[in-house]
């Protein structure tokens, strides 16, 4: 007997997968935003090889992270043990929501989903339940970081394996010169609000350096940062007098 599909996940309870649930994810149009999740306490349920993925990620945002499973990976219990995460071993309650800022379920149990996401959304809270679009109010973008950069790729849910092939062009095409570009700039920030009067003028100032010539990044790829902190100067010797 053939396989005859993956189990489903979500509140339709098809038995087996139909993808019912993705139907209209295609004509959804999701509002980018990037979150600051610095010291705010955000909820894993789940503990398993998905449930490390989400935690590691919000691990690298500097949040405060909580799990709840029964059981957990060896790796997700070693953060546990280091302090590095709240784990509580036990099945889910909707008081595990309580002071938290999202919730992201990494489990295969349909009624765990439903109840996570439930929960979530009467507290209008950021609810994601892993590889179940209908139970989510945000997806999860795959991304690529480059110091303060960070480039989200998305499909809408509709292939993650072209997320991914994505996301390797695109670290391929963007690499260190931009971060190092980026802190550069943040550097004269201070200076141009302080400076130049305007938007308009501060606009001017910072992409006569980014379109400029030389081009910065160019130098930087060839390890000539003194020649682009020239540039800079420069820039605000003509855009400063």
């Amino acid at each position: 007997m053939g396989y005859e599909g993956k189990p489903c996940v979500c509140q339709f309870r098809r038995g087996l997968c139909d993808q019912t649930c993705v139907a209209r994810m295609m004509e959804t149009n999701f509002y980018m935003a990037a979150l600051n999740l610095m010291g705010r306490r955000c909820l894993v349920v789940g503990a398993g090889a998905v449930g490390l993925e989400k935690i590691e990620g919000l691990l690298a945002c500097d949040a405060e992270v909580v799990v709840v499973a029964p059981e957990a990976d060896r790796e997700v219990a070693e953060l546990a043990e280091s302090g590095a995460v709240e784990w509580r071993c036990r099945p889910y309650t909707a008081g595990d929501l309580e002071d938290c800022f999202l919730v992201v379920a990494a489990t295969s149990d349909t009624d765990v989903n439903i109840a996570v996401y439930g929960d979530a959304e009467a507290r209008a809270m950021l609810v994601n339940v892993v590889d179940v679009p209908p139970l989510c109010n945000f997806i999860l973008p795959a991304i690529v970081r480059r110091g303060p950069i960070a480039i989200a790729i998305s499909t809408a849910g509709a292939s993650p394996a072209l997320a991914k092939r994505m996301k390797s062009q695109i670290a391929e095409l963007f690499g260190d010169e931009y971060a190092a570009l980026a802190l550069m700039l943040n550097e004269v920030r201070g200076w141009a609000k302080a400076t130049l009067p305007t938007y308009q003028h501060r606009k001017a100032f910072f992409e006569s350096i980014v379109n400029g010539e030389p081009d910065p990044l160019e130098l930087l790829r060839g390890g000539n940062e003194p020649a682009v902190k020239e540039l800079i100067a420069t820039a605000q010797e003509r855009h400063g007098s």
